[in-house]
Protein backbone atom coordinates (compact mmCIF):
# COMPACT_ATOMS: atom_id res chain seq x y z
CA UNK A 1 0.00 0.00 0.00
CA UNK A 2 1.46 3.33 -1.02
CA UNK A 3 -0.24 5.09 1.91
CA UNK A 4 1.12 2.66 4.52
CA UNK A 5 3.80 3.81 6.94
CA UNK A 6 5.79 2.52 9.90
CA UNK A 7 6.35 4.63 13.01
CA UNK A 8 9.31 3.76 15.24
CA UNK A 9 9.62 5.39 18.65
CA UNK A 10 12.02 4.79 21.50
CA UNK A 11 12.33 7.01 24.55
CA UNK A 12 12.47 6.99 28.36
CA UNK A 13 9.44 5.15 29.69
CA UNK A 14 6.59 6.97 31.38
CA UNK A 15 2.87 6.45 31.92
CA UNK A 16 0.50 7.13 29.05
CA UNK A 17 2.91 6.77 26.15
CA UNK A 18 0.80 4.30 24.15
CA UNK A 19 -2.33 6.40 24.70
CA UNK A 20 -0.61 9.63 23.67
CA UNK A 21 0.94 8.12 20.53
CA UNK A 22 -2.20 6.39 19.31
CA UNK A 23 -4.27 9.51 20.05
CA UNK A 24 -2.02 11.52 17.74
CA UNK A 25 -2.59 8.97 15.00
CA UNK A 26 -6.34 9.02 15.62
CA UNK A 27 -6.44 12.80 15.45
CA UNK A 28 -4.75 12.61 12.04
CA UNK A 29 -7.45 10.14 10.89
CA UNK A 30 -4.85 7.38 10.47
CA UNK A 31 -5.75 3.71 10.84
CA UNK A 32 -3.45 1.49 12.94
CA UNK A 33 -2.83 -1.91 11.33
CA UNK A 34 -0.39 -3.40 13.86
CA UNK A 35 1.24 -2.25 17.06
CA UNK A 36 4.06 -3.66 19.20
CA UNK A 37 5.53 -2.26 22.42
CA UNK A 38 8.30 -3.24 24.82
CA UNK A 39 9.84 -1.70 27.94
CA UNK A 40 13.43 -2.52 28.91
CA UNK A 41 13.07 -2.53 32.69
CA UNK A 42 16.82 -2.43 33.26
CA UNK A 43 17.14 0.93 31.52
CA UNK A 44 13.51 2.12 31.85
CA UNK A 45 13.36 2.58 28.09
CA UNK A 46 10.24 2.28 25.91
CA UNK A 47 10.08 0.93 22.35
CA UNK A 48 7.10 1.00 19.99
CA UNK A 49 6.58 -0.01 16.35
CA UNK A 50 3.32 0.94 14.68
CA UNK A 51 2.12 0.15 11.17
CA UNK A 52 -0.64 2.45 9.97
CA UNK A 53 -2.34 3.65 6.79
CA UNK A 54 -4.03 6.82 5.62
CA UNK A 55 -3.35 10.19 4.05
CA UNK A 56 -0.36 11.41 6.01
CA UNK A 57 0.93 14.87 6.80
CA UNK A 58 4.33 13.79 8.17
CA UNK A 59 5.42 17.19 9.48
CA UNK A 60 2.19 17.70 11.39
CA UNK A 61 2.23 14.19 12.85
CA UNK A 62 5.83 14.55 14.02
CA UNK A 63 5.03 17.96 15.53
CA UNK A 64 2.13 16.51 17.53
CA UNK A 65 4.15 13.48 18.66
CA UNK A 66 7.08 15.59 19.86
CA UNK A 67 4.67 17.65 21.97
CA UNK A 68 3.47 14.60 23.94
CA UNK A 69 6.65 12.49 24.08
CA UNK A 70 9.46 12.89 26.63
CA UNK A 71 12.78 14.57 25.91
CA UNK A 72 15.37 12.31 24.34
CA UNK A 73 12.88 10.56 22.07
CA UNK A 74 14.08 8.90 18.87
CA UNK A 75 11.38 9.03 16.21
CA UNK A 76 11.38 7.56 12.71
CA UNK A 77 8.51 7.76 10.25
CA UNK A 78 9.15 5.50 7.25
CA UNK A 79 7.02 4.67 4.22
CA UNK A 80 6.35 0.96 3.96
CA UNK A 81 8.45 0.14 0.91
CA UNK A 82 11.45 -1.83 -0.30
CA UNK A 83 14.86 -0.61 0.84
CA UNK A 84 17.56 0.45 -1.59
CA UNK A 85 20.76 -1.49 -0.91
CA UNK A 86 24.27 -2.08 -2.24
CA UNK A 87 25.92 -5.43 -1.54
CA UNK A 88 29.67 -5.75 -0.88
CA UNK A 89 31.45 -9.02 -1.62
CA UNK A 90 34.96 -10.43 -2.17
CA UNK A 91 35.40 -13.99 -3.47
CA UNK A 92 32.94 -16.22 -1.60
CA UNK A 93 29.71 -16.66 -3.53
CA UNK A 94 27.27 -18.30 -1.13
CA UNK A 95 25.80 -15.27 0.66
CA UNK A 96 25.86 -13.05 -2.40
CA UNK A 97 24.29 -15.74 -4.59
CA UNK A 98 21.57 -16.42 -2.04
CA UNK A 99 20.66 -12.72 -1.81
CA UNK A 100 20.62 -12.31 -5.59
CA UNK A 101 18.29 -15.29 -5.98
CA UNK A 102 15.96 -13.90 -3.31
CA UNK A 103 16.07 -10.54 -5.08
CA UNK A 104 15.29 -12.13 -8.46
CA UNK A 105 12.21 -13.83 -7.01
CA UNK A 106 11.07 -10.75 -5.04
CA UNK A 107 11.78 -12.31 -1.63
CA UNK A 108 14.28 -9.76 -0.31
CA UNK A 109 12.08 -6.69 0.25
CA UNK A 110 14.92 -4.63 -1.22
CA UNK A 111 16.17 -3.17 -4.47
CA UNK A 112 19.72 -4.39 -5.12
CA UNK A 113 21.18 -1.34 -6.83
CA UNK A 114 24.72 -2.68 -7.31
CA UNK A 115 27.41 -5.05 -6.07
CA UNK A 116 30.82 -3.66 -5.09
CA UNK A 117 33.82 -5.95 -4.76
CA UNK A 118 37.56 -5.72 -4.19
CA UNK A 119 38.01 -8.70 -6.56
CA UNK A 120 36.42 -9.46 -9.93
CA UNK A 121 35.85 -13.15 -9.10
CA UNK A 122 32.06 -12.83 -8.79
CA UNK A 123 31.44 -10.50 -11.72
CA UNK A 124 30.03 -13.23 -13.99
CA UNK A 125 27.67 -14.39 -11.23
CA UNK A 126 26.30 -10.90 -10.70
CA UNK A 127 25.90 -10.34 -14.43
CA UNK A 128 23.40 -13.22 -14.59
CA UNK A 129 21.01 -11.12 -12.48
CA UNK A 130 21.42 -7.88 -14.44
CA UNK A 131 22.85 -6.03 -11.42
CA UNK A 132 25.68 -3.49 -11.94
CA UNK A 133 29.04 -4.77 -10.69
CA UNK A 134 31.81 -2.43 -9.57
CA UNK A 135 35.26 -3.97 -9.25
CA UNK A 136 37.26 -1.52 -7.14
CA UNK A 137 40.74 -2.87 -6.59
CA UNK A 138 42.69 -1.84 -3.48
CA UNK A 139 46.04 -2.39 -5.22
CA UNK A 140 48.38 0.58 -5.18
CA UNK A 141 45.92 2.51 -2.99
CA UNK A 142 45.91 3.40 0.67
CA UNK A 143 42.86 2.24 2.59
CA UNK A 144 41.54 5.80 2.50
CA UNK A 145 42.06 6.06 -1.27
CA UNK A 146 40.31 2.75 -1.81
CA UNK A 147 37.34 3.84 0.28
CA UNK A 148 37.18 7.17 -1.53
CA UNK A 149 36.80 5.25 -4.80
CA UNK A 150 34.00 3.24 -3.17
CA UNK A 151 32.29 6.45 -2.02
CA UNK A 152 32.23 7.69 -5.62
CA UNK A 153 30.41 4.53 -6.67
CA UNK A 154 27.98 4.76 -3.75
CA UNK A 155 27.20 8.38 -4.61
CA UNK A 156 25.67 7.09 -7.84
CA UNK A 157 23.15 4.92 -5.99
CA UNK A 158 22.48 6.63 -2.62
CA UNK A 159 21.66 3.34 -0.85
CA UNK A 160 19.80 3.16 2.42
CA UNK A 161 21.80 0.13 3.61
CA UNK A 162 25.09 -1.59 2.81
CA UNK A 163 25.21 -5.39 3.13
CA UNK A 164 28.60 -7.05 3.64
CA UNK A 165 28.10 -10.49 2.08
CA UNK A 166 31.50 -11.93 3.02
CA UNK A 167 33.35 -8.71 2.23
CA UNK A 168 36.80 -9.45 3.56
CA UNK A 169 38.14 -5.98 4.26
CA UNK A 170 38.01 -3.98 7.47
CA UNK A 171 36.26 -0.64 7.05
CA UNK A 172 37.76 2.51 8.54
CA UNK A 173 35.93 4.37 11.33
CA UNK A 174 35.34 7.21 8.88
CA UNK A 175 33.56 4.87 6.47
CA UNK A 176 31.46 3.33 9.23
CA UNK A 177 30.47 6.75 10.57
CA UNK A 178 29.27 7.85 7.14
CA UNK A 179 26.82 4.92 7.15
CA UNK A 180 26.18 4.79 10.88
CA UNK A 181 23.84 1.90 11.80
CA UNK A 182 23.30 1.19 8.10
CA UNK A 183 25.97 -1.47 7.46
CA UNK A 184 25.06 -5.12 8.10
CA UNK A 185 27.68 -7.85 8.22
CA UNK A 186 27.55 -11.64 8.37
CA UNK A 187 30.23 -13.12 10.61
CA UNK A 188 31.27 -16.73 10.23
CA UNK A 189 31.03 -17.71 13.87
CA UNK A 190 28.77 -17.46 16.87
CA UNK A 191 30.00 -14.15 18.27
CA UNK A 192 31.59 -13.20 20.58
CA UNK A 193 33.61 -16.41 20.18
CA UNK A 194 36.29 -16.74 17.49
CA UNK A 195 36.36 -13.20 16.18
CA UNK A 196 38.66 -12.11 13.37
CA UNK A 197 40.24 -14.40 10.78
CA UNK A 198 40.10 -18.20 10.43
CA UNK A 199 37.23 -18.84 12.87
CA UNK A 200 36.65 -22.43 11.71
CA UNK A 201 40.31 -23.26 12.22
CA UNK A 202 40.08 -21.76 15.70
CA UNK A 203 36.90 -23.72 16.39
CA UNK A 204 38.39 -26.96 15.11
CA UNK A 205 41.42 -26.54 17.32
CA UNK A 206 39.15 -26.07 20.34
CA UNK A 207 37.03 -29.11 19.47
CA UNK A 208 33.74 -27.21 19.56
CA UNK A 209 30.43 -29.08 19.31
CA UNK A 210 28.39 -26.32 17.72
CA UNK A 211 29.18 -23.84 14.97
CA UNK A 212 27.12 -20.87 13.97
CA UNK A 213 26.90 -17.48 12.37
CA UNK A 214 26.07 -13.97 13.50
CA UNK A 215 24.54 -11.07 11.58
CA UNK A 216 25.27 -7.70 13.15
CA UNK A 217 25.48 -4.00 12.51
CA UNK A 218 29.01 -2.73 11.91
CA UNK A 219 30.61 -0.29 14.31
CA UNK A 220 34.17 0.85 15.03
CA UNK A 221 34.99 -2.31 17.02
CA UNK A 222 35.80 -5.37 14.89
CA UNK A 223 32.90 -7.86 14.99
CA UNK A 224 31.39 -6.21 18.08
CA UNK A 225 28.42 -4.29 16.64
CA UNK A 226 24.80 -4.85 17.80
CA UNK A 227 23.68 -8.40 17.01
CA UNK A 228 20.60 -8.86 14.81
CA UNK A 229 20.40 -12.64 14.43
CA UNK A 230 22.37 -15.78 15.27
CA UNK A 231 21.98 -19.51 14.73
CA UNK A 232 23.98 -22.69 15.30
CA UNK A 233 24.17 -26.31 14.17
CA UNK A 234 25.62 -29.29 16.02
CA UNK A 235 28.80 -31.00 14.84
CA UNK A 236 31.10 -33.69 16.22
CA UNK A 237 34.69 -34.87 16.19
CA UNK A 238 34.40 -36.26 12.66
CA UNK A 239 34.16 -32.76 11.16
CA UNK A 240 37.35 -31.36 9.69
CA UNK A 241 37.88 -27.61 9.53
CA UNK A 242 36.79 -27.80 5.86
CA UNK A 243 33.62 -29.73 6.78
CA UNK A 244 32.85 -27.11 9.40
CA UNK A 245 33.32 -24.28 6.92
CA UNK A 246 31.00 -25.96 4.40
CA UNK A 247 28.28 -26.49 7.01
CA UNK A 248 28.85 -22.98 8.33
CA UNK A 249 28.20 -21.44 4.93
CA UNK A 250 24.63 -22.76 5.02
CA UNK A 251 24.10 -21.17 8.43
CA UNK A 252 25.67 -17.90 7.30
CA UNK A 253 23.37 -17.30 4.36
CA UNK A 254 20.24 -18.19 6.35
CA UNK A 255 21.18 -15.96 9.27
CA UNK A 256 22.01 -13.05 6.97
CA UNK A 257 18.71 -13.41 5.10
CA UNK A 258 16.72 -13.45 8.35
CA UNK A 259 18.53 -10.41 9.71
CA UNK A 260 17.92 -8.46 6.50
CA UNK A 261 14.24 -9.41 6.55
CA UNK A 262 13.86 -7.82 9.99
CA UNK A 263 15.91 -4.73 9.14
CA UNK A 264 14.17 -4.09 5.82
CA UNK A 265 10.77 -4.38 7.52
CA UNK A 266 11.80 -1.71 10.05
CA UNK A 267 11.57 -4.15 12.95
CA UNK A 268 14.98 -3.49 14.53
CA UNK A 269 15.82 -0.89 17.16
CA UNK A 270 19.43 -0.28 18.20
CA UNK A 271 19.75 0.44 21.91
CA UNK A 272 23.32 0.86 23.07
CA UNK A 273 25.14 -2.19 21.74
CA UNK A 274 22.03 -4.36 21.68
CA UNK A 275 18.97 -4.66 19.47
CA UNK A 276 15.24 -4.85 20.15
CA UNK A 277 13.41 -6.71 17.38
CA UNK A 278 9.64 -6.87 16.90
Amino acid sequence: MNNAHILLIDCPDEKGLVFNITQCLFQQNLNILKNDEYVDRATNHFFMRTEFEGDLNPDELQRQLLQVLPKGVNLQLNPKKKKDIVIFATKEHHCLGDLLIRYAFDELNANVLAVISNHNTLQSLVAKFGVPFHYISPEHKTREEHEEAIFKALDIYQPEYLVLAKYMRILTPQFVQRFNNRIINIHHSFLPAFIGANPYRQAHQRGVKIIGATAHFVNDQLDEGPIIDQNVIRIDHRFTAEDMAKAGREVEKNVLAQALKWVFQDRVFIHGNKTVIF
